[in-house]
């Protein structure tokens, strides 16, 4: 499969069937803390990046996973994607599961890309920062992307969208993890008015080593700096140990027990798509069962001790 991944376990969506619009890595940022590392093409050039008849044929054939959602996102920025709305209108004729479309938000205050996503159930958008010197800080966005465009896409959007509008913030350590920093961001929350807040935090390899994560206990605090109180989705829930999700890890550990590897080897080697290996490399980084490592500027996992 080129375009389909999953299902995967979701910290917000339970089973995800993944849908991948655009090359790896296609974005319209270069986050500090992004899990798929370094943006290669930063772009706002909008293009059916990948075949539309091919999308629909290959998630067609996966519908029988029966995931809880399927969600538009991937390996970049799924609104890069120019025919996304004849994507959910295709993904609408052949199931109801429901469609979420998780974005960095950047490209909403174009009218276009707001109104071909107006027919999702659940759109995530994400607000990083609380003002334009963080925001270039932490986002590193197109030039052509400024903090107050972007920010009025976000509050667009909520009086154009009728489906659930779920805002995340993920907070890093060292730029906003800082009262402060996060009441400027509660502020202007406050004035989109999501029908959530979610805050999370770096708990992946991420693109820039100085990115870094803090504590549950610290997003805990700030989730009370928010009205209302913000939900702190940074942790691991039931979903994850699902069979069929165990058995996977298990994969991972037995390729890792061989030797270390990178998010390439471990995709590589057992087939599935960069954004699983990622979620497991994740998933058993928060255990203890494996560590991360610096090799030649490169990332590799191995066996814990």
């Amino acid at each position: 499969m080129n375009h389909i991944f999953g299902p995967v376990p979701s910290r917000r969506l339970g089973r995800s069937l993944g849908v991948d619009l655009v090359p790896f890595k296609t974005c319209t940022y270069d986050c500090i803390y992004c899990q798929l590392g370094k943006t290669t093409c930063k772009t706002m050039r909008r293009q059916e990046w990948v075949s539309l008849d091919e999308v629909l044929k290959e998630l067609k054939e996966n519908l029988a996973s029966n995931p809880d959602y399927i969600t538009l996102s991937g390996s970049g920025e799924p609104t890069l994607y120019s025919r996304i709305d004849e994507l959910i209108t295709g993904i609408r004729s052949m199931t109801d599961i429901p469609i979420a479309v998780l974005t960095n938000g950047s490209l909403l205050w174009q009218k276009e890309v707001r109104s071909q996503l107006l027919k999702a159930d659940l759109i995530i958008p994400s607000l990083d920062a609380g003002d334009k010197v963080l925001f270039e800080a932490v986002n590193r966005p197109h030039p052509e992307i400024s903090f107050e465009s972007m920010l009025d896409g976000l509050k667009s959007l909520r009086d154009e969208f009728q489906g659930q509008y779920w805002l995340e913030v993920l907070i890093t350590g060292g730029y906003t993890a800082i009262n402060s920093e996060l009441e400027k961001i509660a502020a202007l929350v406050a004035k989109i008015m999501p029908d959530r807040v979610q805050l999370n935090t770096v708990t992946r390899p991420p693109a820039e080593d100085f990115a870094m994560g803090i504590s549950r206990e610290r997003l805990e605090e700030f989730a009370g700096l928010f009205d209302p109180r913000a939900e702190v989705i940074a942790d691991f829930r039931g979903i994850h140990s699902a069979p069929d999700f165990s058995a996977a890890r298990e994969s991972v550990l037995e390729l890792l027990r061989r030797r270390p590897c990178s998010i390439d080897d471990i995709a590589n080697g057992l087939g599935i798509h960069r954004n699983e290996a990622v979620k497991y490399a994740e998933e058993l980084l928060a255990a203890k069962s494996i560590e991360r490592t610096i090799s030649n500027g490169k990332t590799f996992f191995r066996i814990n001790g």
